[in-house]
């Protein structure tokens, strides 16, 4: 048995400074539940959706973590901070040690466009090794709807995969399959921690190698602390999913290979696809009226962009961060 204790915590997030709030949790964790050995809060919580408070890395709000890490020995991840890198904005998880050391830092490959504007992808995976405990990889909400992510961390050796959201939108029931499967399809553990308030709907979700809920959230704060097995995911790797389907041995000893990951091929069928921007309204067949405009048929004025309360964004900026 390979025993290890993650607690993800979903915890109201405002579109502000929320780096307090999360020292407390931290504090409030290990005092309660004195066996975590990992802490994991959802994306972009130190500060919420949006742009407006870009952090260096390293920097002092992540030194700030690796003082908490250090001071409670346990191995952290604080959600993600928007990066300013050079000239560039990352969405990017640190990976703290009980040291108080960053062992790594994710990039998000692939921002929720075209929605999360202004961040640039990340472009390199991200595992790490927990000494005597096995091999850990890390993703970022959206990264998981393209499984190409979570497949190329496990063919690296991760085992479980930790996976900060932010997901304050309707289509929460469909990531929830998406968690289930690439648990399954992987035969791994994945923690998909997502926020509450600006920071999402919550509904965080636990899965297990065979594809099993360990646990799944209200929309309400909450940490759920769990004590996991990693002998279980060499288990279902070795006999099989339930002891039914092996589809990590079925995809290393395939014998095709996937054309549309060849260097320069080019699908007529995505290419008609059209380019990747938001969705508007269908056209009506009705008089048109103009935002910011006075209607004719009324003193009233329609008003212009309104800032988003869940997403925290400017007014228009059209941010619903993933």
């Amino acid at each position: 048995m390979r025993p290890f204790s993650i607690a993800a915590v979903q915890m109201f997030v405002t579109a502000g400074d929320n780096v307090d709030v999360m020292c407390h949790r931290i504090a409030y964790v290990v005092s309660v539940f004195r066996w975590v050995d990992m802490i994991v809060f959802p994306e972009l919580a130190p500060f919420g959706p949006g742009l407006q408070n870009p952090q260096p890395l390293p920097g002092p709000v992540e030194e700030r973590f690796c003082d908490e890490a250090r001071r409670h020995r346990v191995w952290l991840i604080p959600g993600s901070m928007v990066e300013r890198r050079r000239h560039q904005l990352y969405n990017t998880a640190s990976v703290i040690s009980p040291a108080g050391e960053v062992v790594a830092r994710y990039r998000k490959m692939f921002p929720f466009l075209p929605y999360e504007s202004g961040i640039t992808a990340g472009d390199r995976f991200v595992t790490f090794e927990v000494p005597e405990v096995g091999c850990f990889g890390v993703s970022i909400c959206y990264d998981m709807w393209i499984p190409e992510t979570i497949r190329t961390l496990v063919s690296m050796g991760a085992e479980v995969i930790l996976h900060p959201s932010m997901t304050p939108t309707v289509d929460r029931d469909v990531e929830l399959a998406i968690a289930r499967a690439c648990a399954a399809t992987n035969q791994c553990y994945l923690f998909d921690v997502n926020g509450v308030g600006a920071g999402g709907v919550g509904r965080s979700i636990v899965v297990g190698p065979d594809g099993e809920v360990v646990h799944q959230s209200g929309a309400g704060p909450e940490i759920v602390p769990l004590e996991i097995d990693l002998d279980r995911v060499a288990r279902s790797r070795e006999r099989g999913l339930l002891g039914l389907g092996q589809p990590l041995k079925s995809f290393r000893d395939r014998h095709v290979e996937f054309d549309v990951y060849r260097p320069g091929h080019r699908s007529t069928a995505l290419e008609a696809l059209g380019p990747l921007t938001r969705p508007g309204r269908q056209p009506t067949h009705g008089p048109e009226v103009m935002v910011g405009a006075t209607d004719e048929r009324s003193s009233d004025r329609i008003a212009g962009p309104i800032a988003d309360p869940i997403a925290g964004g400017d007014p228009g900026d059209g941010r619903l961060d993933r």
